[in-house]
């Protein structure tokens, strides 16, 4: 087949005739068999999937249809068989709605300029008198021009319409992909239309029928590529996601609780969730409202100076340069001063620009302090459980980045990414006013393709960047953990196993920094390639008409200060892109935390707890586990008489600790009921409840603070006499005054700068402090020497004179002068009665005091044989326990 002459345009030359080459020889030689091939096998091959597909589907629907009673996750019946688990199905149509949204909207304008140039070219070909000159114009700028035809870009978006559809309707799967012959046709054919696109470019389309071709062209060109490119990118990211799946269906129940990159909730999700935060953002203070306001004002005074600068300059540049009637140039200072202060008040730096952030200062700290102090007040209003299954130091850290992204996030939002929208609008307005619709063509669509490839590739690395957030959490819990637990570390001689596990730690967050760092890059080389072409092709176009007398050297210069001015900010988009990405990466846990509700909630008619019979406590056939296959309680039911004291004994696990959560209500029973004096304590407020009860844990934890502070967490209100006396009477007053500060020494972390007995008397001082009506001991003298254990348990037995006192003891000496003991086991109470009363019933408590005593004895004699093997003398600072 032999070539058609080279076309030429009258009085144009080629400035780049090898593409120009190329997309001739190669379009009106191949293209009409390729759309003939690939017409076809379109046709062919998706009819017969889809044939197949519909067979297939009515086919796995018939079991589902003929067992009635089988459960299904969704009472919907599926158009084909699914695979996956319902909510993986709605995070990829949460991760990806960017695809569906263009292929929906941009197909039909595609079609739809196809179908207007079809029928005009039949209404040309069979009544050319009935047509304007413009139609004739746009009809021969289209299809029929050269007699090539373009019905392989129809073909190629029935393709990629129907390939979107399959993927995001049909079977919601990237796995099921139309066959291979019918996308290669697509991808030459659309490589066919780039060249031609270059060929458009060899010349300088003086004509108005080749504005009218390129801009038609352009639109097509333009949504048909960002249909590619979004389908592109939307793959690579369904692809790392698939490689998950098998773990996620077998770690379901922690990816439940616990968002990872995974299953991380999509935009749509993460929007819902910040609307819970509308609340703090908007500050109350009129003060800080007027603030607010201003803030915007200077806002729009920046987007009309940046206007005003490039025209001001052009003004400048026109005074300064001789016209073509020989006419010298002037010396235009009232011009330049103007634009001086322009450029004063124009910029990141200028005076609009330092006023507004000066302005907003007070308004983020408002909204900072706001949402940290409603994100602590929540952690406090959780369950028990809540804090159980979380590390502390992975919720301090989530809160710390959630409530710092915050600001950060409004900040970049209102003055970085809104502006550059303005601005964008603004400038096609202005290039379509002061130059043309073209140039201003060629910036928009330059402007639109670099947002939509930020987007897109910042979608695509938006794991990466969660993957390191989690290993960095990770990292440092484990080092948290290390140092937190400094003690046992020592004891165990561990320190090079906790300094390699977090050398192990590290590597894995580097390893995960390198994916985000590369993919990073990735980003910048795509939106450096963008905008280089925008610039090249505006400028050239612009400088065309310099040469050719329409626009003026001024207008040159303004237009290249407009286009450099627009793409600053424009460049700095992806940057604010990727922080604000980054702002709800770190915001997504946080504001999962918010969405935690409190197991444990009042009822809305709650009242306050009244003390009428002086606090009788009633377990009525009471049930409850932490998990579903071991109940940690059943049945259980006894009563503790008022103002008596009772203890639970009992083998470890039997759930005596269980008795005291379930006592102090953070758990809810599952079945029966906790009552005290008459009152469900479900129907009481929580807060009321613990004001009644006081408890000593068996492992006390104090606040890096100082002992009076301690000592008064029991009653904030106490004085400094209330908080010696409480001292005095748990027999620690005597040790803190040997302490160089006092009552103003600091204990440490978790109260380590003091010995365990001396922790336990601290803890014991504050309950007298508060003065409950029930009092709560768990192991409570535990941790006391022998002398100190008698002399605290005197105590704790006034104290607990017309108190109802509850004991948990494990050795059972510590408990023989009490009312009633309940021996718990397996969850239930096997006996029960005085200690005289249990041990004639020689039964489990006989059994268990016993050995207690046995075990006693032989502690004893190796406590003495030791001593009489030092010469008599015991190690100072020993303690028998």
């Amino acid at each position: 087949m032999s070539l058609p002459p080279l076309p030429q345009v009258p009085g144009e030359t080629l400035f780049c005739p090898g593409p120009y080459l190329i997309g001739w020889a190669v379009t009106p030689c191949l293209l009409d068999t390729l759309v003939a091939a690939g017409l076809l096998a379109f046709i062919v091959t998706a009819g017969f999937v889809w044939c197949f597909r519909i067979v297939k589907d009515s086919r796995s629907r018939q079991p589902e249809e003929s067992e009635p009673d089988q459960h299904v996750p969704n009472s919907r019946t599926p158009l084909l068989p699914q695979t996956r688990s319902s909510s993986q199905s709605q995070q990829r149509h949460s991760a990806r709605p960017l695809v569906s949204i263009l292929g929906r909207i941009f197909t039909p304008i595609i079609l739809g300029t196809f179908l207007v140039d079809l029928a005009l070219n039949f209404y040309q070909a069979t009544h050319p008198d009935l047509l304007s000159n413009v139609t004739r114009d746009l009809a021969a700028s289209t299809l029929a021009n050269t007699g090539q035809s373009f019905a392989w870009l129809v073909a190629s978006t029935i393709v990629l319409f129907a390939d979107t559809l399959d993927r995001h309707e049909w079977r919601g799967g990237p796995n099921d992909r139309l066959p291979g012959c019918v996308k290669m046709f697509w991808a030459i054919a659309y490589v066919t239309e780039s060249l031609k696109l270059a060929m458009w470019g060899a010349t300088m389309m003086d004509t108005q029928i080749d504005r009218i071709y390129l801009a038609i062209f352009l639109i097509r060109y333009t949504l048909t590529l960002a249909l590619i490119v979004a389908l592109v990118i939307s793959r690579m990211s369904h692809a790392d996601s698939d490689g998950t799946d098998d773990i996620e269906s077998q770690s379901a129940t922690a990816s439940a609780s616990t968002p990872t990159a995974a299953n991380t909730p999509g935009w749509r999700d993460t929007w819902r969730k910040v609307g819970k935060l509308a609340p703090f953002l908007w500050p109350k203070p009129f003060r800080l409202k007027l603030l607010v306001v201003l803030c915007f004002v200077c806002l729009a005074l920046g987007r009309l100076v940046n206007v005003l600068v490039p025209l001001q300059y052009k003004r400048v540049v026109d005074a300064l340069t001789p016209n073509p009637e020989g006419t010298r140039p002037y010396f235009a200072w009232g011009a330049i001063l103007l634009y001086t202060a322009f450029r004063f008040l124009q910029g990141g730096v200028g005076l609009l620009s330092s006023l507004q952030y000066w302005l907003y200062i007070p308004v983020g700290q408002y909204t900072t302090r706001e949402v940290s102090v409603r994100m602590l007040e929540h952690l406090h209003s959780l369950s028990l459980q809540f804090h159980i299954n979380r590390k502390t130091g992975e919720v301090l850290r989530v809160m710390d980045r959630g409530t710092s992204s915050i600001g950060s996030l409004l900040s970049y939002l209102a003055f970085n990414i809104l502006p550059v929208f303005v601005d964008i609008f603004l400038a096609c307005v202005v290039f379509l006013v002061t130059f043309d619709w073209s140039i201003a063509l060629v910036v928009f669509v330059t402007m639109v393709l670099y947002i939509f490839v930020t987007i897109w590739i910042t979608e695509w690395r938006t794991k990466f960047r969660r993957e390191m957030n989690e290993l960095d959490a990770a990292t440092r819990q484990k080092a948290m953990d290390g140092l937190l637990n400094f003690e046992t570390v020592k004891l165990y001689g561990n320190e090079r196993l906790e300094v390699n596990g977090y050398e192990e730690a590290i590597m894995r967050y580097q390893a995960a920094d390198f994916k985000s760092s590369a993919s990073l890059n990735v980003l910048n080389t795509a939106q450096n390639a963008v905008i280089t072409f925008g610039l090249l092709t505006g400028l050239l176009m612009c400088a065309k008409r310099v040469s050719d007398g329409v626009l003026t050297v001024g207008d040159f210069v303004a237009f290249l200060t407009y286009l450099l001015q627009l793409y600053q900010p424009l460049n700095w988009f992806g940057t604010y892109y990727r922080v604000i990405q980054q702002n709800f990466i770190d915001m997504e846990k946080m504001l999962d935390l918010f969405e935690e509700g409190d197991a444990v909630k009042d009822a809305p008619n709650a009242g306050h707890l009244q003390i009428r019979q002086g606090g009788k406590i009633v377990f009525d056939n009471v049930s409850f586990s932490y998990d579903p296959r071991q109940p940690a309680v059943n049945g259980l039911s006894f009563e503790i008489p008022a103002g008596k004291t009772v203890a639970l004994v009992g083998p470890s696990g039997g759930g005596k600790s269980t008795v005291f959560r379930l006592l102090f209500r953070f758990y809810d029973v599952q079945s029966g009921s906790v009552k005290i004096d008459g009152q469900d304590i479900r129907s009481v407020l929580q807060s009321s409840l613990r004001s009644h009860i006081g408890v000593v844990p068996q492992d006390t934890v104090l606040f890096n603070d100082t002992i009076r502070y301690n000592i008064r967490y029991g009653n904030v209100s106490a004085t400094n006499e209330e908080v010696v006396a409480a001292a005095k009477a748990a027999q620690i007053h005597e040790r803190i005054l040997t302490f160089p500060d006092g009552y103003d020494t600091r204990v440490g972390e978790r109260g380590l700068r003091l010995s365990g007995g001396e922790k336990q008397r601290i803890a014991i001082a504050r309950t007298i402090l508060k003065n409950p009506s029930i009092i709560l001991l768990d192991e409570a003298t535990s941790a006391l020497d022998n002398t100190t254990e008698r002399l605290v348990q005197e105590k704790l037995t006034a104290l607990g004179k017309g108190r109802t006192c509850v004991v948990i003891a494990h050795r059972l000496t510590t408990v023989v002068d009490a009312d009633l003991i309940f021996l718990v086991k397996d969850g239930a109470v096997v006996e029960r009665g005085t200690h005289e009363e249990l041990m004639d019933l020689h039964g489990a408590y006989y059994g268990l005091w016993m050995r207690q005593l046995g075990e006693q004895k032989e502690e004893e004699m190796q406590v003495q044989e030791e001593a009489e093997g030092q010469g008599g003398q015991v190690q100072p600072g020993y303690h028998h326990h």
